[in-house]
């Protein structure tokens, strides 16, 4: 075995470098770090690919505040939190739970939010006993440490803040042992301080989160991946950028598409009222100011190759903030909003199909809203019709940078789309076609626009794109192969 000393110091001083091609950071007490580990291992045995396995340990209260359960584990006894935080928190639990029983995991939630330094510093332990292609190779110490102490803390199993708790996973697994604990307490202990301290101040806030080294010069918006929902665009960095660059996803392992496993990730299975349709179809809450639905456009169009119609719902997101300029004597919740704030800036760029000038959009764009209803509520258009129009929608506004301030600046778009029917070519002149137009907004147009909007609220829908099975809410189109795989079935 090597003993690594030199290599871990360098490690913490320098969070982005590494011999190997790829860095991925994970934290204990993370569930989306947890439920990274299989399909990143997937990922790296597919390319051949040798990674840098780090610890890097979060601090939730700077961004999502913090709380805790009294006694029995069920009741909240202290908590910091406002109610979007709560509504952040819940959901990932939530969606956490789903893809765990979809992949046979237990995930519970935790009782308070835990110190999780100890078991960060039984990775550092682990890493000087060999190097990086033992690290990762199938049933080393590392891989079977991690394994062990992430299950048995997600069924809550182990106190993480025991130092103990930790010595007994080494025991367990066979690893080296002797001076652990003193390592834990001493040289550890510093190592993993100044790891986290300068992992941080290099902008590493969550995990899961995957450094590309190499790309930090040639391409470094590609450098740093935070979710594993970027597993796709990393394997076609890694693996030479062959073909188009996919966007997110969280893809799907064959034996997680099987009828048993997707009932046992359902909410409510095979009762969904999408369900019962021919063709299926996917209800679908977006905004036309979000860029995160803009990014989203192409995929959910490419559900009609899988026979899957959309039900387009507008209601108004909460607008993405430009994230603060840096400023001296930061505290660590300042800066920490401030570089996840500038990650999603260059994450949206990143995935963007073109140059786009403004991400951060606050308008609310309510009569190009109008002209989706009007096709939908007055017109009774075709699902074909309304995908051309919400289509020509976001073109008109991100790529055209086009004006939608008015019913005068939708009308066009409208009759862009009516010519492309001929159904509305042998219904219609243009000028009718207009007055009707026109006259919806007069009319019924905004009560409409209203009821929209309290259906909306009345779901609790606060981030676009989200995707509904029946009352089963899902964020995000990284989510769409399980939706896909889900309406398939049937489930």
């Amino acid at each position: 075995m090597n003993l690594n000393k030199d290599k871990l110091l360098k490690d913490a001083i320098q969070p982005l470098k590494s011999d190997v091609p790829l860095i991925i950071y994970i934290d204990l007490k993370s569930p989306y770090a947890y439920l990274s580990i299989d399909p990143t291992r997937n990922m790296l045995k597919e390319l051949g690919v040798v990674a840098d396995w780090r610890p890097f340990v979060l601090d939730i209260p700077s961004y999502l505040g913090s709380a805790k359960l009294g006694k029995g584990g069920k009741k909240v006894a202290k908590q910091n939190r406002t109610e979007e935080q709560w509504s952040d928190v819940k959901y990932a639990y939530f969606d956490c739970r789903r893809y765990a029983n979809l992949s046979g995991k237990t995930i519970r939630g935790t009782v308070k939010i835990w110190n999780t330094d100890l078991p960060a510093i039984g990775m550092l332990w682990l890493k000087r006993f060999s190097n990086l292609d033992e690290q990762c190779a199938e049933n080393s110490f590392l891989e079977r440490y991690i394994d062990e102490i992430y299950d048995s803390f997600w069924k809550r199993e182990l106190d993480a803040e025991d130092i103990s708790s930790v010595l007994e996973i080494l025991e367990k697994i066979e690893a080296p042992t002797d001076g652990f604990l003193e390592y834990a307490l001493g040289e550890g202990a510093t190592l993993n301080s100044l790891l986290q301290e300068s992992a941080f101040d290099q902008g590493i806030f969550g995990v899961p989160t995957f450094i590309l080294p190499n790309e930090s010069i040639n391409d470094p918006k590609h450098e740093k991946f935070f979710g594993r929902e970027h597993l796709p665009r990393i394997s076609w960095l890694l693996g030479g950028r062959q073909g188009p660059a996919p966007t997110v996803a969280y893809n799907l392992n064959p034996e997680e598409v099987d009828d048993e496993a997707l009932v046992k990730c359902s909410v409510e299975p095979r009762s969904a009222p999408e369900l019962m349709l021919k063709p299926k179809r996917l209800t679908t809450f977006f905004d036309f100011k979000s860029p995160q639905s803009y990014l989203a456009l192409q995929t959910i169009l490419n559900l009609k190759d899988e026979g899957i119609s959309i039900d387009w719902q507008p209601f108004v997101s909460k607008p993405l903030k430009k994230p603060a300029q840096k400023v001296a004597l930061e505290d660590r919740s300042t800066k920490h909003r401030r570089i996840r704030g500038e990650y999603r800036t260059n994450d949206i760029k990143r995935y963007a199909p073109h140059v786009i000038s403004n991400i951060y959009r606050d308008t609310e764009y309510q009569f190009a809203d109008l002209g989706l209803l009007w096709l939908q509520c007055e017109l009774k258009a075709s699902n074909e019709i309304i995908d051309n129009f919400v289509q020509r929608l976001f073109v008109h506004i991100w790529q055209e940078e086009g004006e939608v301030d008015s019913s005068h600046d939708i009308a066009p778009l409208l009759l862009a789309t009516k010519r492309t029917q001929d159904k509305f070519d042998k219904a219609y002149q243009d000028k009718k076609f207009i007055d009707e137009w026109h006259d919806f907004i007069q009319s019924k147009g905004f009560k409409h626009l209203e009821e929209a909007r309290l259906a909306a609220q009345s779901k609790s829908i606060n981030s676009a794109p989200t995707f509904l099975l029946g009352s089963e809410p899902f964020r995000g189109h990284a989510q769409l192969p399980l939706i896909t795989a889900r309406l398939k079935a049937g489930i």
